[in-house]
């Protein structure tokens, strides 16, 4: 029996063609496979919001899923956020302007949450930014840096394109 299978995804704007044990999780294909490690594993119940990515441009815990579901798909990590080596997005750049990290575990699934949110709503409030990062976990900064950081980051967004 074959518990191998070949798939092709597209992470960061890359493709990929690997053959992967069946039972391998998507979380553990970006960081092993791959060499994302910015794709961080906390829970591994999907609880924690740490593994979240963007699977067709919509948040997914990477820890529930395994590397064959994600065949054909486009996936963007955290390392796919900046739009180049030399400059940060909005996002980034509001996180780092507004302390909206300490330890930095819970960022990449933060700033992949917020990336989907910020996208569907550009003109959120306080409000609804605490709604839509409420599955991720921080235990360092009290999220009010993070909340800060996501409304900065409309602002800026906002800017970018008038």
């Amino acid at each position: 029996m074959n518990d191998t299978r070949t798939i092709t995804v597209t992470v960061n704007g890359k493709a990929y063609t690997k053959d992967v044990p069946v039972r391998l999780t998507l979380a553990d294909f970006l960081r092993g496979e791959l060499q994302l490690t910015g794709t961080h594993l906390g829970c591994e119940h999907g609880v924690c919001g740490a593994c979240t990515i963007l699977l067709d441009e919509r948040s997914a815990r990477s820890c529930l899923m395994l590397a064959v579901q994600a065949n054909g798909h486009e996936i963007m990590t955290v390392e796919g956020i900046a739009p180049s080596a030399d400059k940060l997005h909005p996002l980034q750049e509001a996180f780092r302007d507004n302390h909206g990290l300490q330890c930095g575990f819970c960022t990449p699934g933060m700033l992949t949450t917020l990336i989907e949110f910020l996208r569907d709503n550009p003109d959120p409030t306080e409000r609804e930014v605490r709604i839509a990062i409420s599955g991720n976990l921080c235990r360092c900064t009290g999220y009010q840096g993070i909340v800060l950081a996501a409304l900065d980051a409309a602002k800026r967004m906002k800017a970018a394109k008038a």
